[in-house]
């Protein structure tokens, strides 16, 4: 089994892609690919290998993805065609993981159809968190996952304040649990905070529970 640093590579180095591998190289081996050289030489800074190629070519593409290649991300959306090969080349060169990214549903269906294991729709997902965060503003982070619960970073609400957690039985009347506290978005303070931690203001709530029931906690 291997070890050490995830090995990602990335097809595809538009808005989405190239800021998905800025973000991914921070903790992960990135290879960006994009038959775009331009695009490739603006990433070549932030990755560990960027390659200009034509992602149309099965013999192009299965020269530079390696069995070292934990999973891809197809980022192309507008190109069908290239999309589609893409996917289809992954796929016949065994690469474990396969999110491939889809402009509209029947592109989605062919995509699955064809070998990937998940499906992206950027403006939609992040479509749904902005109007979640108009909703609810001290909703800060939300992410789904795949059991249909969320990890949310929520600001500690007004009815929280200078409560503890045992007075405040959070488990039992919101069915969600607190699994840190940050005093910033980036830096956790608290992990796992004991029963009789007091909830100051400011504080940045890290919960786990369902969508339904962490935005509850901020209706009351």
């Amino acid at each position: 089994m291997k070890k050490g640093r995830k090995h990602i590579c990335i097809i595809g180095l538009g808005f989405f892609g190239s800021g998905l591998a800025r973000a991914l190289s921070k903790n992960s081996e990135v290879l960006a690919i994009d038959n775009d050289i331009s695009r490739v030489d603006s990433i070549s800074d932030y990755v560990q290998r960027a390659l200009s190629i034509d992602v149309k070519d099965f013999n192009a593409v299965s020269a530079v993805i390696s069995d070292e290649i934990d999973e891809a991300i197809v980022s192309i959306g507008e190109d069908l065609e290239a999309s589609i090969l893409c996917t289809l080349y992954l796929k016949r060169l065994g690469v474990p993981i396969i999110r491939s990214k889809a402009s509209t549903d029947e592109h989605a269906e062919i995509l699955r159809s064809i070998g990937a294991h998940h499906i992206i729709f950027p403006e939609v997902e992040t479509a749904q968190r902005v109007a979640l965060q108009i909703i609810n503003p001290n909703l800060i982070d939300l992410i789904t996952l795949s059991t249909g619960y969320c990890i949310s970073d929520i600001t500690a609400p007004s009815h929280f304040i200078d409560q503890s957690l045992v007075n405040l039985h959070i488990r039992n009347k919101y069915n969600i649990f607190i699994i840190a506290i940050k005093k910033s978005k980036e830096t956790v303070d608290t992990f796992l905070p004991p029963p009789d931690y007091i909830i100051k203001k400011g504080d940045i709530l890290e919960v786990i529970g369902k969508q339904e029931d962490i935005i509850k906690i901020q209706d009351e």
